[in-house]
């Protein structure tokens, strides 16, 4: 007997007419990863500090402060990582070759108001210091400043100096890579449309390709979360960014205070952070916006005992959102750079070897006690990608254990979610 369906043409045309607009909205505003390169960190520095040997020079004082490969074998061993003698090893090596993933010049909270003239000065100053570490091969792969925030009383301070700076930067040769604009403080989304408008202004105005000028949003204030409407602000200003903005960036003591937080109680863990971050966490899914966790002021330095009692916090609170899908941090001190990095090494290593048995059984079809669907592979692949891009994990262990090539791993985790289904048909 055979079976007839009743839907016909003009049905199937009606539903295509009526989702036209769902499809524009998926393909435009939920583009998935776009593969871009997402840094594990941004360190902080005042801008008129930066020279072109910083990165270097935190990268040697870090080793020193954790007393060389040894000293970084012992303290993994102190905050309790497994393979302390292989992160060690591989930490040590990242310090000398890329100390910093992320630098921002601070023209904000970390730079204060020094007056006009000096402010202008040290904006052309930092331009040209970036420019020559660029020059010299020596900069980070991600370099930017964080200026005054589109708040009325520093409003014209912090766009005149993102004005000299990038004018200054575009005057010298082409613009860094991986340059990053912080826009601080934001409040509403015509803060955000602002911010769009002088990135196009300063493209018209310097020869620049239209929308080669990027920036993150720092979520320091509860009106982004919930507005006076009702509305979610975070969500809605990453649509109305025109496609500039890269990030966002949760700001633990701003967003804390602003809810009047007793200090002693500010954290990057506290339950009025995880919801903040929550809200943020929705609002990139599905866009290829990243987001960053924000900082711990409770530094390595002092004594022996208040060092290792910073470190194992500063580890913690890595790890903590890293296991929450948040894959990036600030650092504000050079001593802070030893723990970023045995933290984040030993969560892509711990659970490489799972991850690596899971992907190969998804992608060669070994039957197993796991089954594991598309959007999981996905997540898998991600996983190990992103241990590779950081540096905790290498080529030839990720071919050898997963069993497949670093192509079809970068195909798995950049897939769309409808292709990623198809591939596995």
């Amino acid at each position: 007997m055979s079976i007839r369906g009743v839907l016909n043409a003009a049905a199937l045309a009606k539903v295509e007419s009526d989702l036209a607009a769902t499809d524009e909205l998926l393909e435009k505003g939920y583009p998935g990863d776009s593969g871009a390169r997402q840094p594990i960190h941004t360190a902080y520095v005042p801008a008129d500090r930066f020279t072109p040997e910083l990165p270097a020079a935190w990268g040697a004082a870090a080793l020193a402060a954790a007393g060389g490969v040894s000293g970084l074998e012992t303290l993994a061993g102190k905050l309790g990582l497994s393979q302390p003698g292989e992160l060690a090893a591989l930490v040590a090596a990242k310090l000398g070759s890329e100390p910093i993933e992320d630098l921002r010049l601070d023209f904000e909270d970390g730079y204060g108001d020094r007056g006009d003239e000096a402010e202008d000065a040290a904006a052309v100053a930092a331009a040209e210091q970036v420019a020559k570490a660029v020059a010299a091969g020596v900069a980070p792969p991600f370099i930017g400043i964080r200026f005054k925030c589109f708040e009325a009383p520093t409003r014209g301070r912090g766009l005149r100096t993102l004005d000299l700076f990038v004018s200054t930067l575009a005057r010298a040769g082409d613009l860094p890579q991986g340059l990053v604009l912080t826009l601080p403080k934001v409040t509403t989304i015509a803060q955000v449309k602002a911010m769009v408008f002088i990135c196009e202004q300063l493209e018209a105005a310097h020869g620049l390709p239209a929308g080669r000028l990027r920036f993150e949003v720092q979520m320091e204030t509860p009106q982004l979360i919930l507005a006076a409407d009702g509305t979610v602000p975070s969500a809605a200003l990453i649509h109305a960014g025109a496609g500039r903005v890269s990030s966002l960036h949760y700001g633990t003591y701003d967003y804390s205070a602003s809810l009047g937080i007793a200090a002693a109680y500010q954290s990057m863990e506290h339950p009025a952070a995880d919801y903040a971050k929550n809200v943020m966490q929705v609002a990139i899914a599905g866009t290829g916006v990243h987001m960053s966790d924000g900082s711990t002021n409770i530094l390595p330095l002092g004594d022996p005992e208040q060092v290792q009692a910073a470190w194992a916090l500063h580890a913690r609170l890595v790890r903590r959102h890293l296991e929450r899908g948040i894959y990036q941090g600030w650092d504000l001190h050079e001593n802070q750079l030893a723990t970023r990095y045995l933290a984040t090494y030993a969560f892509y290593r711990e659970g490489f070897a799972a991850a690596a048995v899971r992907l190969r059984n998804y992608v060669h079809r070994i039957e197993s006690a796991i089954m594991d669907e598309p959007a999981t592979a996905k997540a898998l692949a991600n996983f190990i990608r992103r241990g590779l891009v950081c540096g905790a994990l290498t080529a030839e262990e990720i071919t050898s254990q997963a069993e497949i090539s670093l192509t079809t791993l970068e195909a798995i985790a950049l897939a769309r979610a409808t292709q990623t289904e198809d591939s596995n048909a």
